[in-house]
């Protein structure tokens, strides 16, 4: 989906999307990051944060209550705990299930300050965020345990290890990644996060441009645990009005992953990576 500052069109963007979903046989529906809104300045996308208790997820809960799916909210402004005296906001993944209740709340540990002027990418997260305190314990869902990441999550292997550790199936990473970025390192960072933890990876994305000085990639991928990306919904906006693909989890293929190929079982005790230094 392509968001732009106007909550209430991507609202509605986004409940035609679920609802399409749903009518195809979907029973968990995953949505990018920012897909409630993309504003055009600092002072705009800290004017419209809101609480988890907010309008926006009040409004998502009756709609996943309502169709009865569960919903992936990849990327929500959520006011941070000390709003009053700090103005700065939590990048919150939020999980929802089919009765309408919050399921788990992921705030993205690590935060896109990067600036490559060669390739036009000027970005400081941090100006407005606040990096979240912890990693989540994988939630358990229809199509299996989701581990939760955001966006920038995706560069950290130690990220994605660490919630396959804690039981993992399936890996999302619901994103807005620059045009530059994307091009460059989209598709196979989604695929080695897939091989290195045998979990598929599910990474909704935004697309297009928001904005005069903001554009997304798109491609929002599904990846099987063998590192196969099985849908792809391109990186052409279609007129605002969003697009989806259904991709089918089979835990037997994680499972089988696993088993023949245990990279888990070889792993090493920790002590073995921390190198030289700690041995002497």
């Amino acid at each position: 989906m392509r968001s732009t500052a106007d909550k209430e069109a991507n609202f509605s963007v986004c409940k035609r999307l679920v609802e399409a979903a749903r009518e195809a046989g979907a029973c968990m529906v995953f949505l990018p990051e920012a897909f409630d809104y993309i504003g055009s300045s600092r002072d705009q996308t800290l004017a419209q944060a809101e609480s988890l208790t907010g309008d926006t997820v009040s409004r998502y809960s009756l709609l996943a209550s309502k169709l009865g799916v569960w919903l992936s909210l990849g990327g929500f402004h959520e006011r941070g705990h000390d709003w009053e005296n700090d103005r700065r906001i939590y990048n919150s993944h939020v999980v929802i299930n089919d009765q309408g209740s919050v399921a788990a709340v992921y705030r993205k540990a690590h935060l896109f300050d990067v600036e490559l002027p060669g390739r036009g990418v000027s970005l400081k997260e941090s100006v407005t965020t606040i990096p979240g305190p912890a990693l989540t314990p994988p939630v358990q869902t229809p199509i299996g345990k989701v581990g939760l990441g955001i966006c920038y999550d995706l560069r950290f292997p130690e990220f994605s290890l660490a919630l396959q550790r804690q039981g993992a199936d399936i890996l999302t990473y619901p994103s807005a990644f620059t045009v530059a970025t994307g091009s460059a390192h989209w598709e196979v960072l989604l695929r080695a996060r897939a091989i290195e933890t045998q979990c598929y990876v599910l990474a909704a994305a935004q697309v297009g441009h928001h904005n005069s000085a903001r554009s997304s990639w798109g491609h929002a991928l599904a990846v099987d645990p063998w590192g196969t990306v099985v849908a792809d919904c391109g990186g052409e906006e279609e007129g605002g009005s969003g697009s989806m693909v259904l991709v089918e989890v089979n835990l037997d293929k994680v499972r089988e992953t696993r088993r023949s190929m245990p990279v888990q079982q070889h792993r090493r005790e920790p002590v073995f990576y921390r190198g030289p230094d700690h041995a002497l």
